[in-house]
């Protein structure tokens, strides 16, 4: 497998075109300037060890090892082995509600902020398990395949938004199916699905779903964001969400679905108020189920190419010393043929 340690440095491949670029137009305003003096044909005349292509070459050999330079300075890399890591962990797929009911802010700093929040220190939690994200409103898809990759699952957490899904609503019941079928075949092996939700305007079929998640042998926790009081919901202009009526939509806590949810699937309810807290209560009831072995593919042991590309720059440089700018007085009387 293939890698550079440092990417970021292949960013400064950009100044290849823009000092392409420059030489180009720098090379149509020296030739206007010549035709000044009169015609090109008199002008190579009186200029007879000028050469037209020889500056070219010497500015493609520096431009050349000036791009092998920056990849030198990425660290390419070779993995050349792959081992195949076996764990002892869980499964879980974690279902983010993205309604537009979670914008509101009864909850700091807001009830999808505070759910990403929550997620966030969940994964930093995960040492042996594999997490998968799924997100849902009024429809529900996968965000994430399940995966043992941590960094992806918070690169993928951070793109979370309503504007994902168009239809809205809370269509709880789908976002389990979805959860349900995105685990792997591996047997013996604990699986739980995590919903975190504000329950609000819920579609119906999520009892029936934690149900028949359960008789696979999951277990379907939820997670209640909000309060039960109410709030308005931002419309994102600085105002709140209205009614056909003109009256400000409200959005409140449904806990008792909710906890119907979670008891239905087997697993249990948790109201987040105190993110440490209800991260503390999760990880008590993760903890019961069953572990089983984990297998994953990694790479290790990289090795540095970077011997390849630096004896290629070195090359480069050295041809474009040794070649001249202006003909070569040795050769320029060496001709193919002789006139007779």
């Amino acid at each position: 497998m293939f890698r550079f340690e440092n990417p970021i440095y292949l960013y400064l491949l950009v100044l290849i075109p823009i000092l392409a670029l420059v030489r180009y137009f720098t090379y149509r305003q020296r030739k206007k300037k010549l035709k000044t003096f009169g015609e090109m044909e008199l002008l190579k005349q009186l200029m007879p060890d000028v050469s037209k292509y020889r500056p070219l070459v010497k500015f493609w050999l520096m431009l050349s090892a000036l791009a092998l330079l920056i990849i030198l300075m990425a660290r390419p890399q070779m993995g050349k082995k792959v081992s195949m890591d076996k764990r002892n962990g869980i499964e879980t797929m974690i279902a983010v509600d993205i309604s537009n009911s979670m914008k509101a802010e009864d909850v700091v700093p807001s009830r999808l902020d505070k759910s990403k929040m929550l997620i966030e220190n969940m994964v930093d939690k995960f040492n042996n398990d594999k997490l998968g994200l799924v997100v849902f409103a009024g429809d529900a898809f996968i965000q994430l395949p399940i995966t043992s990759d941590y960094v992806s699952a918070k690169m993928f957490l951070q793109s979370i938004d309503p504007s994902l899904i168009a239809t809205q609503g809370t269509n709880i019941a789908e976002a389990i199916r979805i959860s349900a079928n995105s685990f792997t075949q591996q047997e013996k092996i604990g699986r739980a699905i995590i919903i975190i939700t504000d329950g609000e305007d819920h579609e119906g079929g999520a009892i029936e779903a934690a149900k028949a998640a359960k008789k696979k042998g999951m277990r379907v926790f939820v997670l209640g964001v909000g309060s039960d009081k109410g709030s308005p919901i931002p419309d994102g202009a600085g105002g709140y969400m209205k009614d056909n009526t003109g009256t400000e939509v409200m959005s409140a806590l449904n806990e008792q679905m909710c906890q119907q949810i979670a008891e239905a699937g087997g697993g249990a309810y948790i109201h987040v108020d105190n993110t440490n807290a209800a991260q503390e209560h999760l990880n008590q009831e993760l903890t019961k189920l069953q572990k089983g072995e984990i297998t994953s593919t990694t790479y290790g042991e990289y090795d540095e190419q970077f011997q390849a590309f630096g004896i290629l720059v070195l090359l480069l440089l050295i041809i474009e010393v040794i070649v001249l700018e202006s003909k070569n007085p040795l050769t320029k009387r060496v001709t193919l043929f002789r006139k007779k």
